[in-house]
């Protein structure tokens, strides 16, 4: 059987340094640990047809949610050698979990949970801030037109201080944010979530959970994207509950692009009907040149807060996931396969979470 192990992760070229463990350049700062223990590894940048020979012979296949390698029915099938997945830092919708499951093979699939959960949620306030303050607008006055324009920023600049700011998903990111979003006293937090927080952790933070989702986005000046993307939130944020949205709120994603419609998003920026959209996520990814989100423009003088997925992709956290990875891999190498649970996605092919909105969970 091959015993190689395939790192898909981003690009470092002429920014590489010993600190940017994510990059394929580094490989997780884990190449000589994994050759010690037996495997060779293949580590690159590249995710389109020049890896396929490497998947069909890769018996351990890491990504990066950032600059993910989609793992298809296709490539499974392909990948006859296959017995691991490991997303390095959260997130495992780029693998088909439901074709593994269904093929009876015994691939585990399992994830860094917790690892950039802070770094997250520090960039969705960061995001926030940035579309409530008219932050982006202001520093391209500033700087790019080289004026001084304070009217045109300030018609669109607010205080986050007595706003209605909603999260969907209140797990353990959608909680930090809440968490980070309470000392600037908005005027209220509501969340959606399928299952609600204790009574202790809504009354830490003055949460008050909200029934439905277009009752949440009704009231909520802000709303801030943090669910996993599974076959129930695909899709979710459209034309149609766009339209439920406030007029002129602010929308914020963080958790995956295809959450969202990306059109629909670009369309309701343009009418009015979104005074805003930041985002850290996009479909696919790297995306197109012609995403409706590279060129999209606001009705009014506010602006828009769009970043290439790196929020959850930052020093702290490629050093918190590279660890993660190589605990995972240490576990499975000694054939322990003693995973801390929460990593856990696929264990032999089996659900272990309902995550990603499977009611397959093993018992």
């Amino acid at each position: 059987m091959s015993k190689q192990v395939l790192a898909v992760l981003f690009k470092g070229g002429e920014y590489n340094t010993p600190k940017l463990l994510g990059s394929a350049e580094n490989a997780l700062g884990l190449r000589s640990f994994i050759e010690s223990n037996g495997r060779s590894l293949f580590s690159t940048s590249e995710k389109e047809s020049s890896i396929d020979d490497k998947i069909r012979d890769a018996e351990v296949i890491i990504s990066t949610p950032f600059n993910p390698v989609y793992i298809s029915k296709e490539r499974i099938q392909s990948a006859k050698n296959l017995k691991l997945l490991v997303t390095a830092g959260v997130g495992s919708d780029h693998i088909d979990l439901d074709y593994i499951r269904e093929s009876g093979r015994k691939i585990s699939v399992l994830e860094v949970t917790g690892s950039n959960t802070s770094s997250v949620a520090e960039h969705a306030v960061l995001t926030i801030l940035a579309l409530v303050k008219n932050f982006i607008p202001a520093h391209k006055v500033a700087v790019e037109e080289k004026g001084w324009d304070i009217a045109k920023i300030s018609q669109d600049a607010y205080d986050l201080e007595g706003k209605t700011v909603a999260t969907i998903g209140a797990g353990r990111i959608g909680y930090k944010v809440l968490e980070r979003l309470a000392p600037f006293k908005p005027g209220e937090l509501l969340y959606y979530d399928y299952q609600g927080l204790s009574p202790e952790l809504e009354a830490k933070v003055g949460a008050k959970r909200i029934g439905s989702i277009e009752e949440l986005v009704s009231k909520a000046d802000i709303v801030t994207v943090n669910a996993p993307l599974h076959a129930g939130t695909k899709g979710l944020i459209n034309k149609e509950l766009l339209s439920k949205f406030k007029p002129g709120a602010l929308l914020v994603n963080t958790a995956r692009g295809a959450i969202t419609v990306a059109q629909d998003v670009a369309d309701a920026v343009k009418s009015g009907q979104l005074g805003g959209y930041g985002g850290d996520v996009w479909f696919p990814q790297p995306p197109p040149i012609d995403h409706p989100w590279r060129s999209f423009t606001n009705k009014f003088g506010g602006g828009n807060a769009l970043t290439p997925h790196v929020s959850g992709a930052n020093l702290d956290a490629q050093a918190r996931y590279a660890l993660g990875v190589k605990n995972i891999l240490t576990s499975y190498f000694s054939g322990k396969k003693d995973y801390r649970p929460q990593d856990i996605i696929l264990l032999d092919g089996e659900y272990q979470t309902k995550s990603y909105g499977s009611d397959k969970v093993s018992k």
